[in-house]
């Protein structure tokens, strides 16, 4: 009995060999796209994270908020539901990040311009200055389109945290006010559910092709 099945050991090596590669072709040929992580903060650098749900594996999603947007509109999450949004943290008055970022975001505003699934915000760390004045001039600057991006201004620890216990996307200034932000050059992207699919550098032309990607893969599944 053992002879017969050594007789066939080089076959079924080979055989095995064999199948590995048909799959491996028809997954490349068929394109099979695996779905994205959902992004709880205990994956996410503590940096960005509240010290409160640092420890929080799973079922983290955005929290509810009510905002205003350059139009002098109340947003909400009601705003954004059933949709895929990328959203980042910035203040117009920025002369580092903020126009590179700004920029990349603009860029996807014209990929997803007919796409009705997809929407931006970007939330201002300083909404003292950023008023809805000064949001509607900088969004005539940039070339925001109001049916597709809102810059959005309004109660500082809101968007506080938002940014530290929501996006996880912002670091704390460390000057005593516990409401103090330093943004980062995080893009999120947020899936119809409310989760977090992804972190992104809005400064790298790159990681934005990634995130457009990563759209179009979070779209090919329903877009949760």
């Amino acid at each position: 009995m053992l002879s017969f099945f050594k007789g066939y050991k080089y076959f079924g090596i080979a055989f095995a060999v064999l199948c590995i590669v048909i799959i491996s072709i028809i997954y490349n040929v068929l394109n099979v796209k695996q779905p994205l992580p959902i992004w709880s903060p205990a994956q996410i650098n503590a940096e960005m994270v509240d010290s409160t749900i640092q420890h929080k594996k799973k079922y983290h999603k955005i929290a509810d908020f009510s905002l205003t947007n350059q139009n002098g509109k109340t947003i909400t999450q009601e705003d954004y539901k059933d949709k895929i949004y990328v959203a980042d943290f910035f203040f117009t008055t920025c002369q580092t990040i903020c126009p590179i970022m700004t920029d990349h975001m603009y860029r996807i505003q014209k990929e997803i311009l007919r796409d009705d699934e997809v929407l931006l915000l970007s939330h201002s760390v300083t909404p003292k200055i950023d008023s809805v004045a000064q949001l509607k001039k900088y969004a005539k600057e940039k070339g925001v389109l109001d049916n597709k991006w809102n810059l959005v201004t309004g109660d500082k620890k809101q968007i506080y945290e938002l940014a530290r216990k929501s996006y996880l996307a912002v670091k704390t200034d460390g000057t005593g006010d516990q409401y103090d932000m330093i943004h980062t050059e995080n893009f999120v992207l947020i899936d119809k559910k409310r989760q977090i699919r992804g972190h992104y550098d809005g400064t790298n032309p790159e990681e934005i092709d990634r995130l457009l990607e990563d759209i179009e893969t979070l779209k090919s599944f329903g877009g949760s």
